[in-house]
């Protein structure tokens, strides 16, 4: 038997806020909305029902942004890593980020690792990895 990692969800305080900021970050567009969450999906997400398990499968996961009261105290246990393509300029993406509110943080790494961690306006940490092609 096996499930389907369906969405991640990340507490906030601004809910709409941060689901519209990472659907930018990721070219993704908002799938549901209203006071409580915001769904943020991949443009190929579909709303239709599915069928089949095949295809129910190989849905693209979703960011579903919830509201908290708490504050954020302490890192992330997890994470999302992003990865430009080798035609990407990593050092403009990252400045983009942070022209958009991203903030540089450190978690403790090396100097010399390939990637660098951010945290989103809300404090979330996540890593700009080194360029890729797959």
């Amino acid at each position: 038997m096996a499930l389907l990692w369906y969405t991640t969800v990340i507490d906030c305080h601004d809910n709409a806020a941060q689901a519209r900021w990472w659907a930018e970050t990721l070219g993704w567009k908002i799938g549901y909305e209203d006071d409580e969450e915001v769904v943020v999906s991949p443009p190929e997400a579909t709303e239709d029902p599915i069928d089949t398990l095949e295809e129910w499968r190989r849905q693209p996961q979703e960011l579903v942004f919830v509201r908290v009261e708490e504050a954020k105290t302490i890192k992330n246990r997890l994470h999302i890593d992003l990865a430009p393509h080798t035609t990407q300029d990593r050092d403009a993406e990252i400045a983009s980020l942070l022209e958009r509110g991203a903030t540089r943080v450190d978690v403790g790494q090396p100097a010399d690792v390939t990637w660098t961690v951010l945290a989103d306006p809300e404090g979330n940490e996540f890593c700009v990895l080194s360029s890729r092609d797959r």
